[in-house]
């Protein structure tokens, strides 16, 4: 797929937006509903972006999730519910507009080819403390199931999902989708995953990411 040069950003607090990962978004500011009726003439894309910690004024952290927009429902309000997929890690640059929404310049960041041993290995201890994270507390949203290449959602049928969810993770054969679609979904800290969000080489996304699933679950009251 082929990126833009530029794109309007959507700054949110606590916001995330992994590749692969599904963010349901509801567009009420008038600024945004401009900015998706934009999007939708053209590319359908935009970026999420967290907001700086810190910061009063709208000023977007360095790096933030690109998205396509899959489904968007309009209502008679003028409000809209959409679903954006995440579809690549971007650093965003100089902004070349800020009213009535931004719009950045966009790098794309993508991870180097890692040490294939030390990749499975730390892979395979997400892969359990995912496990031990979930039996604790599974994640009370629902889990972004897209199988690599598919076009739809994947739904579970049963009544406890968290099965399903870890046999999707097992089968999963991509190191950078497993270690960003379990940060997504079982990192309860808005800077935590940013902080993964910002760490674009695997081995040390991997190794942040068990040291975020070890505090979450040894935190008090999450203990079995």
């Amino acid at each position: 797929m082929e990126l833009p040069s530029a794109v309007p950003i959507m700054t949110l607090p606590s916001a995330t937006l992994f590749p692969q990962a599904l963010l349901p978004l509801y567009i009420f500011e008038p600024r945004y509903r401009e900015m998706l009726a934009d999007s939708l003439k053209s590319n359908r894309m935009f970026s999420v972006a967290m907001q700086r910690p810190g910061r009063v004024r709208e000023t977007p952290c360095d790096v933030a999730g690109l998205g396509l927009i899959r489904v968007s429902v309009d209502h008679a309000d003028g409000t809209s519910h959409l679903i954006l997929q995440g579809i690549a890690r971007v650093e965003l640059r100089d902004a070349v507009q800020t009213k009535p929404y931004r719009v950045h310049t966009i790098r794309p960041l993508q991870a180097k080819k890692a040490d294939s041993i030390k990749i499975d290995a730390l892979v395979a201890k997400v892969q359990e403390l995912a496990r031990q994270r979930m039996e604790q507390d599974p994640p009370p949203f629902p889990f972004p199931m897209f199988k690599p290449g598919a076009k739809t959602l994947k739904a579970s049928n049963r009544d406890n999902p968290m099965e399903d969810i870890l046999e999707y993770l097992e089968k999963l054969t991509d190191p950078d989708q497993i270690a960003d679609l379990v940060s997504c979904a079982m990192l309860q800290g808005a800077e935590q995953r940013q902080t993964i969000l910002e760490t674009v080489e695997l081995e040390p996304r991997l190794k942040r990411l068990i040291h975020f699933l070890l505090t979450e679950i040894k935190r008090p009251g999450k203990q079995s």
